[in-house]
């Protein structure tokens, strides 16, 4: 191989190439590609599975913790799951070419904005291999080149991924280099990667705060990013002591290694005495381990101290830190406090409490009463997501289609000049 400047230059030159390529691509074409991507992964569903099993291999003997592990699989359900997210992306409307606000001006011309890709996206991402598919589905959808940088505990999975999406696009007759895996593990690939703005417009890194962190600082290359998820579920003294107790568990429980699993419960004083047994027996059957402010621990017995610090960490494991708050009041200065602007949830039937809740907690997700688990590209109906952003520019939340596209203003005349 080259060195890692020049190759990362050749890919960096061939994504700008395929970007302009994109442009000419009609919704058909893409969607075309889209299909064949998907039959691809179903025709070596099993070559894929294979290739994984090498990286969960190494990954177990290099010590790979719980969370990334968890990651790191794919089993027959995630590998479907996966296809599955390619041809919901196919099916969702194309937002390239949509033209709005189209009004007229004095001067007879009419003035409007059409939506456009960004370009060039350059991921960066850690062991989940099914980002692949997802950011290479959403980025052709959008018409933007994709390069894509996976971890080196993933590069068998990604290999094998890469290959699907090479043969999808092949097939369609959009450029090869449309969708590019860099395949080589070096972590200077990255530092090239995020410093080559003639050839990538943006980078969206998904993995540890470590990586993200790493990017934001030295990237000359505009960033979407969150950097943790540190979630919070309040559970108000008017909540529904049901819907309470379902939506804490499954926050928490559903699966640990997440960016939007809950990792501080706060709930009301007036019903903690209530609540927290019940919903601290739950966690023990899953064997979570409970840290609590003093009150907590009066209510409970084995819950272990909580400290500053525990409001601060993102454990991504079964761990859950729990507080006592006098009310919605203070939970909102807890969660203004120590939150990452990720998703915060409140359980309450007081329409007014909710109403609050929305308006003044400022993170990119706000729910009532359901799990922090649904923030969620999937879920929201995005077919897929690229990221999660806790940034307010260019795009917040989960990042989908419309946030892989930009807006540029139109004109449409019939010969007008400026007096």
């Amino acid at each position: 191989m080259k060195n890692i400047k020049e190759y990362m230059q050749g890919v960096g030159q061939a994504a700008r190439a395929a970007a302009y390529q994109l442009v000419k691509a009609t919704t058909n074409d893409k969607n075309n590609a889209l299909e064949f991507i998907a039959i691809a992964l179903e025709d070596q569903f099993d070559f894929v599975l294979a290739e994984n099993e090498k990286d969960m291999l190494e990954g177990r003997s290099s010590g790979l913790d719980a969370a990334l592990l968890d990651r790191l699989a794919l089993n027959e359900a995630r590998l479907h799951s996966m296809i599955d997210g390619i041809r919901q992306v196919a099916a969702l409307n194309d937002p390239v070419g949509e033209i709005t606000d189209l009004k007229y001006r004095p001067s007879g011309i009419q003035v409007g904005k059409m939506r456009v890709p960004l370009g060039v996206v350059g991921i960066i991402y850690e062991s989940r291999p099914n980002v692949t598919a997802d950011a290479a589905a959403l980025c052709l959808k959008s018409g933007n080149a994709a390069i894509l940088r996976g971890g080196s505990e993933a590069l068998n999975s990604n290999k094998a991924i890469a290959q699907c999406i090479n043969q999808g696009l092949v097939k369609a007759g959009l450029p090869e280099a449309a969708i590019q895996v860099i395949d080589t593990i070096d972590r200077a690939a990255v530092g090239e990667l995020i410093t080559m703005p003639e050839y990538v417009d943006v980078i969206v890194p998904r993995g540890g705060k470590g990586l993200i962190a790493r990017v934001s600082q030295e990237a000359s290359v505009p960033v979407i990013k969150h950097l943790h998820g540190i979630c919070h579920v309040y559970i108000d003294d008017e909540a529904d002591r049901s819907k309470a107790l379902a939506i804490a568990f499954n926050a928490k429980t559903h699966r640990y290694g997440t960016c939007n699993t809950m990792e501080t419960l706060l709930v009301a004083q007036a019903v903690a005495s209530d609540i927290l047994p019940e919903l601290a027996a739950q966690y023990q059957t899953e064997g979570v381990e409970l840290r609590g402010c003093s009150i907590t621990r009066d209510i409970v017995s084995d819950v272990k101290v909580a400290t500053d610090e525990d409001w601060q960490a993102e454990y991504l494991a079964p761990i859950l830190s729990i507080r006592v708050v006098k009310g919605l009041d203070e939970a909102i200065d807890h969660i203004q406090q120590y939150s990452s602007q990720h998703t915060e949830s409140i359980v309450t039937e007081n329409y007014t409490t909710a109403r609050r809740f929305l308006r003044e907690v400022d993170s990119s997700s706000v729910m009532v009463n359901a799990s922090t688990r649904f923030a969620d590209g999937y879920e929201y109906g995005l077919g897929a997501e690229i990221g999660i952003s806790t940034d307010k520019f260019h795009v917040r939340g989960p990042v989908g289609l419309e946030g892989l596209t930009s807006q540029k203003f139109i004109v449409l005349g019939d010969g007008q000049v400026r007096e």
